[in-house]
Parts: structure tokens; C-alpha cells; sequence
């Protein structure tokens, strides 16, 4: 080939070559300037839509107030049980509507939450303790106490405050709306002396309660006396639930088919489990604190062996599967009945006194329900002595008639909430003891401005100083060789006192509970809420003249 048809051939590839890449490009060059259009457009559009919706919204409340964002924010996290992102998730759905100009981070809820359990122990609004003659209350509060434990070192101390009249002014048992969080401390342990001098701090601000209400715990008993040996000294009310447990576990737990019956549950749900059999399977009860709820387990095994007819029964059947899977279960029925015998009677008593309080009317009722037990029974016995106990100290506190509280489930479910709502998987004490007292109380728009009026710098005061495992795994984990230089005792545990709304702690306990001298005397203005109760105040003094 010569020199010049090599040249026009290899002209003729460049052309080609050129005219496809200048095609492209003009392509290109066209689809840019396109969007580029369409972009303008659309932000020219956006600009527009923002200024109309900006002046739509001047007169929309929620836009311009962050008292009320603050308020719906409270009740999506405490009444609708929803955690800090799907509150934040659910404000962003609502933004139009709500007309929210910005939704939220669930990091501004939790500070939200957080500010919100603070202004709550910060602001304690008190319940004046009303007393007479004899050491009688009319009026006053109830003082709810407990421990729990939590991942880690920390143990939890609450006090919760509860009206000594809640059953004269509300129908069913007291609910988390209707107590309210006095105080709350966590450390490593609790002793009968610590728990005493934390709660001695307390009365110093809040006035002695009419009586203390708590579990059989031996560090809260010690307690109590503690205080009562000090000056401090208020009547004890024991729960219910934990009486009735207890007293279960004293007749049952050494009987001779109990550790049987236990066994054969758990060899039962083993069996029963990843089968076409597993909808039998028994439901689960803590190791801990078993009696308090064994009586789900028993009811469960005695619907089940009703589903095992007695006979013969082919090989490989369905019946014959399910008698293996049940195990020596046959052979606790002797326990079974005797069990539920005395159980029944006693948990609808509990019903009773928990929806109603005890009184004169309730005690006999539960009393004509534990007739089914035999009279010589422990059971029985211990629990009427029980009530007659409780009658005493509703007599010593001059409530009459009105139910006396008897049950401390508000504060097993206020530990139970904190557990599970909004921590985690961490369950940090101090994390968990923070949010503890924004479940308790009814959220109102005085919620949200108690939140406004706690600053930034006072929360994060108190957080930093905090022992937290989250800030310790952050740490420690990802730096071996680390563990002895960060694990320090720096930090410390959380611990919250009430503090009046006058900001004047009280330290003598006299000045917050009202005589009736100081009532009488004309030098002294009553207030007016014990102005509605001087009727009833001298009436009382008539009967104990």
C-alpha cells in the first residue's frame, strides 16, 4: 500500500473517531445545560414553597413556641412508650402538620427527658403532713421505698411520694401518674445505715411521711427503725405482694414435690420448645424472687394435664409425645391442687386490697375469701395477722374508712419502665436513675416550661461527674493495655435530694408538718387546704377526747 492511501485511511479513522466524540459531547453539553435549568427551577420553586409555608405558619403556635414542641415531645416518650428516635421519627412525620420549622434530634429529646426528671427533684412542690393529737395524720403522704439493681455496681434507691387519701379521691389502685419521685440515689451498696441517713436527708425537706411503705428487704426495716429510734418515726406498711409471696414460699418451698415440680417445668419446656407442641411450652419465671410469681406457672401445669386423658394411648402418637414431653409433671398433682388452694384466695385478696386499699370493709372481705384455707393453715393465719397489723396502722394514722395503700407495684413498675425505655442495651444505674422521675406525674405544659428553666450547663454539670459503662466500654475496649489507667474512682454516683420550690431546704422537720395547735391559734393563718379540713380536724379531736 502507498504512502498516500495509508494516509487517507488513517484520515478517515480520526473523522469517524471525531465525529462520534463531538456528538457526545454536544450531548453532554445539551443534558448539562437541561439540568442545570431544571436544578435552577427547582430552587427558584423550593425558595418560593419555604416562603409561602414560612408565612402560613406565623400564627401557627407550635412554629414559634418551643414550649409546646417540648411538651408533645414529653408525651410521645413518657405516655406513648415510644423510644427517643421514633419520637423524633413521628415529629418528622407530623413537621407539616404540626408545623414544626425543625424536627428534634432524638439527642435533644434525651436532654429534654433528662432536664425534665431534674426540674422535677428540684422543684419539690411539698404535701404538708397534717397532724392531731396522738400522732394521727389527716393528711400527708405515704413514703414508697425500694432498691433495684442494674448492670454494673450500682443499686438504685427510690423514694417515692403517694397521698395518704388516694382512695378517697380516685376509684382503682394508685397509678405512675399518681406519685410522684421525691428523691433517688444509686451506689454500689445499700445498708441499713446508708439508707437511713439518705432518707433522713429527705424528711429534712419533705417533712416526716404518715408511714413508710416497702418490702420485706432487711436494709429497708433497718432502716425504718433507724429513723424511728432518731425522731424520725412514722409507721411501716409491708406490701402485699411480698407478704403473700413470702408466705407461699415458707409453706411451699420445702415440700417434697416442690424441687420435682420445678424440675419437671423446666425438663417440660425444653421438651416442648422448637416443636409442633411448643404453644404448651410454661412460661417463664425468674429465678429471682420465684413466689412472686410461681402461681403462673402452677395454673399453667394444671391446664396442661388437663389435656392428658387418662389410658392407654398408641405408640408415636400426638398424646404419647406430649406425656413424654410433661415428664414427672403426672405426679405433682397432690402439689398442684394443695397450692392453688391456697394461692387463689390469696391473689384475689391482693386484687381487692390493691383496687380498693385496706379498711374495715376490705379486711373483711379478703377474710371471708381465705375461708376456703384450712383454719390451721400458716398461710391463713399469716395472712390475717397481716391485715389485722395494717388495720392498726390505719387506725394509728385516723384515716377511717378510707383505704390504707398497701402495695409498692408502683414502684416495681417505675423500675421495670426505666429498665426497658430509652436506655439501651447498656443498663447503666446512674443512666437509668436519671430518667426515673419523668415517668412519675401526669405531663402538663408546666412539664415543658420546668424543662426551659434548667440550662444546658446545670445538666451537663451533673452528667460529667457521673460513673457511666458506656463512656468506659468507648474507652477501655478498643485500647488494650488500657484497663489500669482509665478505670479510675473519679467519677461518682448519682444522688438527687428534693429541693423546695423556695429554694430554702427545711432542716428542721417540725416546720413542715402542721399541728393542730399551730392550726388553732389565731396568731397563724392556716392555709387554705387545711381551712377545708378543720371540720373534720375537730371532729377527731372530739373522738379522742
Amino acid at each position: 500500500m502507498s504512502k498516500m492511501s495509508r494516509m487517507t485511511k488513517s484520515k478517515k479513522a480520526w473523522k469517524n473517531k471525531a465525529i462520534g466524540r463531538g456528538a457526545a459531547l454536544r450531548y453532554l453539553k445539551a443534558e448539562l445545560k437541561r439540568v442545570k435549568k431544571e436544578r435552577d427551577q427547582a430552587q427558584s420553586e423550593l425558595k418560593e414553597v419555604k416562603k409561602n409555608w414560612a408565612e402560613s405558619t406565623k400564627n401557627n403556635a407550635l412554629a414559634l413556641n418551643k414550649e409546646l414542641l417540648i411538651f408533645i415531645s414529653l408525651r410521645l416518650f413518657i405516655d406513648g412508650h415510644i423510644g427517643f428516635r421514633a419520637t423524633s421519627r413521628v415529629l418528622g412525620i407530623l413537621q407539616t402538620f404540626l408545623g414544626i420549622f425543625k424536627v428534634p434530634s432524638p439527642q435533644t429529646i434525651i436532654n429534654w427527658v433528662t432536664k425534665y426528671s431534674l426540674a422535677k427533684i428540684w422543684n419539690y412542690d411539698a404535701l404538708p403532713a397534717l397532724s392531731l393529737v396522738r400522732n394521727k395524720f389527716v393528711n400527708g403522704s405515704i413514703l414508697i421505698i425500694d432498691t433495684s439493681i442494674a448492670l454494673g455496681a450500682g443499686k438504685i434507691l427510690t423514694a417515692l411520694e403517694l397521698k395518704i387519701d388516694h382512695y378517697n379521691n380516685n376509684d382503682g389502685a394508685p397509678t405512675l401518674e399518681d406519685i410522684n419521685c421525691v428523691a433517688i440515689s444509686v451506689a454500689n451498696s445499700w445498708t441499713g445505715e446508708a439508707v437511713a441517713n439518705f432518707l433522713q436527708k429527705v424528711i429534712e425537706v419533705t417533712g416526716k411521711p404518715a408511714a413508710y411503705l416497702k418490702d420485706g428487704g432487711l436494709e429497708l426495716k433497718k432502716a425504718v427503725r433507724l429513723l424511728n429510734e432518731r425522731g424520725f418515726s412514722s409507721s411501716s406498711i409491708d406490701d402485699v405482694s411480698h407478704v403473700v409471696a413470702n408466705l407461699l414460699k415458707n409453706e411451699y418451698s420445702k415440700h417434697p414435690l416442690y424441687d420435682v415440680f420445678m424440675s419437671a417445668c423446666g425438663q417440660s419446656s425444653k421438651k416442648l420448645k422448637q416443636t409442633m407442641l411448643a404453644f404448651f411450652a410454661p412460661p417463664k419465671v425468674s429465678t429471682k424472687a420465684r413466689f412472686m410469681n410461681i402461681h403462673k406457672l402452677v395454673k399453667w401445669a394444671e391446664m396442661v394435664l388437663k389435656h392428658s386423658p387418662v389410658g392407654r394411648t398408641s405408640e408415636g402418637g400426638i398424646i404419647a409425645k406430649f406425656r413424654t414431653a410433661l415428664g414427672k409433671l403426672p405426679e405433682c398433682k397432690s402439689f398442684i391442687k394443695r397450692f392453688l388452694r391456697d394461692a387463689t384466695p390469696l391473689l384475689e385478696s391482693e386484687k381487692i386490697l390493691k383496687m380498693k386499699g385496706l379498711n374495715l370493709e376490705t379486711y373483711q372481705e379478703c377474710k371471708n375469701l381465705v375461708k376456703t384455707i384450712p383454719e390451721r393453715s400458716k398461710v391463713r393465719i399469716g395472712f390475717v395477722l397481716w391485715m389485722e397489723k395494717q388495720l392498726m396502722v390505719n387506725e394509728s394514722l385516723g384515716i377511717g374508712n378510707t383505704g390504707l395503700p398497701v402495695s409498692s407495684d408502683n414502684i416495681e413498675s417505675l423500675f421495670g419502665l426505666g429498665k426497658t425505655h430509652g436506655v439501651g442495651a447498656i443498663k447503666d444505674a446512674n443512666r437509668i436513675a436519671l430518667r426515673l422521675p419523668a415517668f412519675c406525674g401526669k405531663v402538663t405544659r408546666e412539664s415543658a416550661k420546668m424543662v426551659m428553666n434548667i440550662t444546658a450547663e446545670q445538666q451537663q454539670e451533673l452528667e460529667s461527674k457521673l460513673l457511666s459503662l458506656t463512656k468506659q466500654r468507648r474507652k477501655i475496649l478498643p485500647n488494650p493495655g488500657s484497663l489500669t489507667d482509665n478505670l479510675s474512682d473519679d467519677y461518682s454516683n448519682l444522688s438527687l435530694l428534693p429541693v423546695p420550690k423556695s429554694e430554702e431546704k427545711v432542716s428542721d422537720n417540725s416546720k413542715n408538718t402542721v399541728s393542730y395547735d399551730q392550726i388553732d391559734s389565731p396568731a397563724k393563718k392556716a392555709p387554705k387546704h387545711i381551712e377545708i379540713l378543720n371540720e373534720t380536724i375537730h371532729e377527731c379531736c372530739a373522738e379522742a377526747a
